[in-house]
């Protein structure tokens, strides 16, 4: 299930955050996007059963169960695809395939031409990720990222 990020979530987020991307975000970076108009911030999570007067319905709670998260930023008639990260233990169950789904559908409802990332050239996971959701490569950044320092593959997807 996909949800807002709220800010209770951020605990959680930095944890994910840290083990994953080089270098993390603070919490006032993730914060701020929270609140930023023209993003999306959301998270991934296990959901349950939820009982609302007499709908049933399934939710998963703020900063519990977050298995991952996504950040994508408009800018103009495009989306900059900022961040993505799902826990170690729960890779490999398609957490990030609706992250990346949540993403191009905001996209999409958003009226945006393409959305675009970069990624480090070596991690051949993500590379692999984004390309079977449509994304190209484009061109190289080099010595884009630091610790370590290495070259980014800029990635785009046509809407």
């Amino acid at each position: 299930m996909i949800r807002a990020a709220a800010e209770d979530d951020i605990p959680r987020i930095l944890e994910i955050e840290r083990e994953a991307i080089s270098p993390p975000w603070s919490h006032g970076a993730l914060l701020g996007e929270i609140y930023r108009e023209r993003s999306l911030f959301a998270v991934a999570g296990e959901s349950y059963p939820v009982t609302d007067g007499e709908k049933p319905r399934t939710a998963f709670a703020v900063n519990e169960a977050v298995n991952g998260f996504i950040i994508l930023r408009q800018m103009g008639d495009e989306g900059e695809l900022l961040q993505i990260a799902v826990d170690r233990a729960k890779r490999r169950r398609g957490t990030a395939d609706l992250l990346i789904g949540a993403a191009l559908q905001y996209a999409k409802d958003n009226e945006l031409k393409s959305v675009y990332l970069e990624v480090r050239k070596s991690n051949e996971a993500a590379v692999a990720l984004y390309k079977k959701h449509g994304f190209i490569s484009v061109r190289q950044r080099k010595d884009y990222y630091s610790n370590p320092v290495e070259d980014a593959v800029v990635m785009v997807r046509d809407l």
